[in-house]
């Protein structure tokens, strides 16, 4: 399997209007990608068509060497992880910290079966890689933010996916918060066997070095994609933002300024 995503010239439209339109996109295996773009540019929706909760109007989407429409949606979707904030509010506020991770085996809300001993020492093993192993025991709600998402993602990698897709994994973060959550991803990237990663943001600031490749999305098309030092300059961004922005490189990340 040499491409993880696959995206043909896609085009989605609803009530005869285009929100995505000519969309080509190929990542590959051993590439970790950022996908930018401000509010309303369509990043969810492709992310929904990625994961087969949506159909192109018109186009093709393979995932994981899959043409989708030839492969049982229920079956990719295990090989799939996705972490999005929106569902920290199904999450019951008691619920213990590794069960939470734990749950991820079978995609349920809530832990229902009594774990094995191999599945808490593999929550363990991935809340420590997440830097949130103090955490065990712990009531759900009384984390903070910064560390409920670092348990969403180990929850995410509990089934060994192929794809893990973090969706705005940095909102609502403080700065410390986010720096810590983003060093934790880091790692993650660098463990041995690692899923293919894409990174959905509309900060500059937190893609990492580690992601490879950037797609840049406005108004539903592909703006720019490519090798992320040759993305991510002052002129692509002050184009995909509409108004003059300055890139500066520090430790191999982008900052934006006015």
């Amino acid at each position: 399997m040499s491409n993880i995503i696959e995206v043909k010239d896609v085009l989605w439209e609803r009530e005869h209007k285009s929100i995505l339109k000519n969309v080509n996109w190929t990542i590959r295996k051993g590439e970790h990608w950022a996908l930018l773009g401000l509010n309303g540019s369509g990043k969810t929706t492709l992310l929904n068509m990625i994961t087969g909760y949506i159909w192109p109007t018109k186009g093709e989407i393979s995932v994981l060497g899959h043409q989708y429409g030839t492969v049982d949606l229920r079956e990719m979707r295990k090989r799939i992880g996705w972490v999005s904030s929106s569902f920290q509010e199904r999450i019951h506020p008691n619920e213990k910290t590794q069960h939470l991770v734990i749950s991820g085996l079978h995609a349920s809300v809530g832990l229902f079966e009594q774990p094995t001993e191999d599945h808490m020492q593999k929550a363990v093993s991935l809340m420590e890689t997440l830097g949130c192993a103090h955490l065990l025991d712990r009531p759900y709600q009384t984390c903070s933010q910064g560390e409920k998402q670092k348990l969403l993602i180990a929850r995410a990698l509990m089934a060994s996916p192929d794809l893990l897709i973090l969706d705005e994994a940095g909102n609502g973060l403080d700065f410390l918060s986010r720096e810590s959550l983003l060093q934790s991803i880091a790692s993650l990237v660098n463990q041995k066997d690692a899923p293919t990663l894409l990174y959905v943001t509309h900060h500059v600031e937190e893609i990492l070095p580690e992601f490879t490749h950037s797609l840049l999305l406005r108004k539903g098309t592909v703006f720019a994609s490519g090798k992320t030092e040759e993305i991510l300059t002052s002129e692509q961004l002050s184009a995909l933002f509409e108004t003059p922005v300055q890139v500066s490189w520090k430790n191999n990340r982008a900052w934006l300024s006015l």
